[in-house]
């Protein structure tokens, strides 16, 4: 037994109701924040994609890098445009101090790139990683769903606090099974139109440079919509009614 802050004694009861009132806040307030599965996984995937700015700054480095290429026809001078236009978007991040997360996604995404090109002198090498990316993220994201634990889920268990209880509802499971099928599409997709320009004969950057960017945003927007369009048509609880 122990004093509580009035001073008067705390029993073993008032201690577990005290240590049952102080738990974690943050995931009440998140489960307050978000009634429903559907508004939970809108409001995470929105910030996961970093909204319009920030997919066009993962896109503005391969965009530099490719126009370079194609009008210069020279591998080190593309790799420093991609690199130069990354560099120079996060100083643009850093000066306004907001999160510079997605530019370094995509200063990370170009270096890689350019370390394949580099190696191999060929331009084409600079697209191998963004391919090999997809297909294992098409690989993973499958069999999450396959094992049931759709990889969307764990959204859920970012919003609730925990990060399994999702699975004991059939009709969630259900629903993020649904929406991780529309992540694993534009992952396909991008494998199955670009894997077999880059493996083509002569130099394909170019054309591997345009399906890159034809294939990033404006597919990510579009599985978004889709994503959308299926959590708008449902009002699944994040909390059962308990019995």
């Amino acid at each position: 037994m122990r004093a509580g802050r009035d001073g008067a004694a705390e029993t073993p009861e008032t201690a577990g109701a005290a240590e049952q009132e102080a738990r974690p806040r943050d995931a009440r307030v998140r489960r307050d924040a978000h009634d429903t599965v559907e508004a939970a996984v809108r409001a995470q995937l929105s910030k996961a994609l970093g909204g319009v700015r920030g997919m066009l700054e993962a896109a503005a480095p391969v965009t530099a890098f490719t126009l370079t290429y194609v009008l210069l026809d020279e591998v080190r001078t593309a790799v420093f445009a991609g690199i130069g236009a990354a560099v120079v978007l996060l100083l643009v991040r850093v000066v306004q101090r907001s999160n510079p997360q997605f530019v370094l996604n995509s200063l990370l995404g170009i270096a890689i790139a350019a370390f394949f090109a580099l190696r191999s002198g060929d331009a084409e090498d600079a697209f191998l990683p963004g391919i090999m990316l997809n297909a294992a993220y098409a690989v993973g994201l499958t069999f999450s769903i396959l094992v049931r634990w759709p990889a969307v889920g764990f959204i859920i268990g970012s919003v609730t606090g925990d990060p399994t209880a999702w699975r004991s509802d059939p009709g969630i499971v259900k629903l993020c099974s649904r929406l991780t099928w529309l992540l694993v599409l534009p992952c396909v997709l991008r494998v199955a139109v670009q894997y077999p320009i880059y493996i083509a004969a002569g130099d394909q950057s170019g054309l591997l440079g345009a399906a890159k960017i034809g294939m990033g945003w404006p597919l990510q927007v579009a599985a978004l919509a889709a994503m959308v369009w299926l959590l708008a048509r449902g009002r699944t609880p994040i909390e059962r009614p308990r019995a």
